[in-house]
């Protein structure tokens, strides 16, 4: 957890007194390649469809398939959106880290797990929810190989009906997240009805969490960060893009070309008002932003935290001259290497010419893209983002 967390202490009922309402942590422990990633944002949509403020974060996305990822989700009725330090509701599907997991807990806090970890011994202040889920995900899913990508989605379920998350909106956010996969959300919300039948008729709630409708994101969106740099972006004027793959920044220019293809196309001529080059390496990039910026055009590029060493021989002008173009950092959590570390990958401290950015942090963002990012018509010292803080 964070060494630097602070907040207000709030006293948590004792169990069987007040509810709590809208206002809890929900961690969820899985490992990556399970498709957790796409359960994790249903639920987080579903939550915001209900009007109540909600962020999400991966504290840990592994790039490695098998190791540990946690991704944790905050619903606050005050519209709160920074990681809290405590957690009221943990989902331990990792067996690697389910024990580390459980004993982190507060006292008073749920622990919603696979059954076969037998969690429950280790403690007698939190409230337990066993689940059978490779029982739950057989009949639902016929196909071996694709039981390991729906299992996850039986936990939201199992969340809607212990906290109170609306059925329907689950299904719309399935719908949203598959959009032309008629197949895969449908096997998906089967999953997810698994899940919510079998906590109807096995669990009993004893704990004092609850979600309830509120109208508290009208007028909001939600975004992840990455997206909400590209949308900056173009807002801003971007005319040249150069980048080269690399994770987790690749999506920034991915989801910049997706909309520059959509909206920054001439409608007499029908060509394109924008170059986006892919590069052969990080140097190159930042070598053709470069040359476009000197050249008058608003260039970008895009690089994650290793990738800013490689643009090195670039960078350095920066200490000399100024540097005519926007660099996104993009950080993340944990090492590239995916080692099961909570650690951060590094510290970097850009130079004013630099942004650096949270990648794939959903966040409600006020439909004001003007406000999101502004570009400088020189060097960048104070950029703008939105009111809270997506980036």
């Amino acid at each position: 957890m964070a060494t630097t967390h602070i907040e207000p202490q709030v006293d948590v009922p004792p169990i069987g007194r007040a509810q709590i309402i809208n206002d809890l942590s929900i961690q969820v422990a899985t490992v990556n390649g399970s498709g957790s990633q796409t359960a994790n944002l249903v639920l987080l949509r579903a939550i915001f469809q209900m009007g109540i403020p909600v962020s999400g974060k991966n504290l840990f996305p592994s790039n490695i398939a098998g190791l540990p990822t946690w991704f944790t989700i905050r619903a606050s009725k005050d519209g709160y959106i920074a990681r809290r330090q405590d957690t009221e509701y943990m989902v331990a599907m990792n067996p690697e880290t389910a024990e580390e997991d459980v004993l982190g807990l507060k006292p008073g806090a749920a622990c919603v797990y696979d059954e076969r970890l037998n969690l429950n011994r280790l403690r007698n202040d939190v409230v337990f929810y066993p689940v059978p889920f490779d029982k739950l995900v057989t009949p639902v899913c016929p196909d071996a190989r694709l039981r390991k990508l729906v299992r996850n989605m039986i936990y939201d379920g199992i969340l809607a009906r212990l906290l109170g998350i609306e059925m329907p909106e689950i299904q719309k956010a399935l719908q949203k997240q598959f959009r032309k996969k008629a197949k895969a959300a449908e096997l998906n919300w089967n999953a997810a009805l698994a899940g919510y039948d079998y906590a109807e008729k096995n669990l009993v709630k004893a704990d004092p969490y609850v979600l309830r409708r509120m109208d508290a994101t009208k007028g909001k969106i939600l975004v992840e960060g990455n997206a909400a740099t590209a949308l900056g972006a173009m807002f801003a004027g971007v005319t040249v893009i150069t980048w080269y793959p690399i994770t987790p920044s690749s999506s920034v220019c991915e989801t910049l070309t997706d909309y520059m293809k959509r909206y920054c196309i001439d409608k007499e001529t029908g060509k394109a008002t924008f170059a986006i080059v892919q590069a052969e390496d990080e140097l190159a990039a930042l070598g053709m932003a470069l040359g476009a910026g000197w050249a008058g055009a608003r260039s970008m590029t895009a690089t994650a935290g290793p990738g800013i060493s490689l643009m090195s021989e670039f960078v350095g002008f920066g200490y000399y001259v100024e540097i005519p173009t926007v660099i996104f950092d993009i950080q993340r959590v944990g090492p590239s290497t995916g080692l099961p570390t909570r650690t951060a990958q590094e510290i970097f401290s850009p130079p004013p010419c630099f942004l650096t950015a949270i990648p794939n942090t959903p966040c409600c963002c006020p439909l004001r893209p003007v406000n999101v990012l502004t570009w400088p018509s020189r060097r960048l010292t104070s950029p703008k983002i939105c009111r809270r803080r997506c980036l």
